[in-house]
């Protein structure tokens, strides 16, 4: 027996763990198909929405009414938005959704401006008809499509970033 007080006696000492054991990890293939298909089909419907909303109010309010003149448009434009923060949301599933939504949806029609503007106004017209196709060009010419891209891209970056960060956890 030994004197010392620190010793541990060779009965108490916890087991050392298995070398090859490697801790279990979760599947994230349902969380990536769930987060990328909410992208690609919820995008084009929250920016057309959003579109056609803002294209209503500002053709209301060019005729002098106030934008409270028309209660559809500022409904659909919040509904829009509503939807692109759900497109947002999703990259806390997985990055793929947003970043997929927005680079098809926001980035590569943004960009394409630059290719061939007359030719894709026109094609702009022709899918949207008159008030979302005048809504689509002006948010090309603006910049404010390419915005909505970059912003849902990094949104689904900063999900997938947050995720593989040691030690974060969703709430939840």
């Amino acid at each position: 027996m030994s004197t010392n007080p620190y010793a541990v006696p060779p009965h108490e000492q916890p087991p050392a763990p298995e070398p090859y054991l490697q801790p279990k990890q979760s599947s994230r293939a349902v969380p990536r198909v769930l987060s990328g298909v909410g992208g690609v089909l919820l995008t084009p419907v929250a920016l057309g929405l959003v579109i056609y909303g803002g294209t209503r109010l500002q053709r209301s309010l060019s005729q002098g009414f106030t934008v409270s003149g028309d209660p559809l448009g500022l409904f659909l434009l919040i509904l829009g938005g509503v939807l692109l923060l759900g497109v947002a949301l999703l990259g806390a599933l997985s990055g793929l959704g947003p970043v997929i939504g927005g680079l098809v949806w926001g980035v590569l029609p943004g960009l394409s401006v630059f290719l061939g503007p007359r030719s894709l106004m026109n094609v702009m017209y022709d899918i949207g008809g008159r008030e979302l196709g005048v809504g689509l060009v002006t948010w090309l010419v603006m910049g404010a499509l390419i915005g909505c891209g970059f912003l849902l891209v990094g949104a689904g970056l900063v999900g997938t970033l947050t995720r593989r960060r040691p030690g974060a956890r969703l709430a939840g």
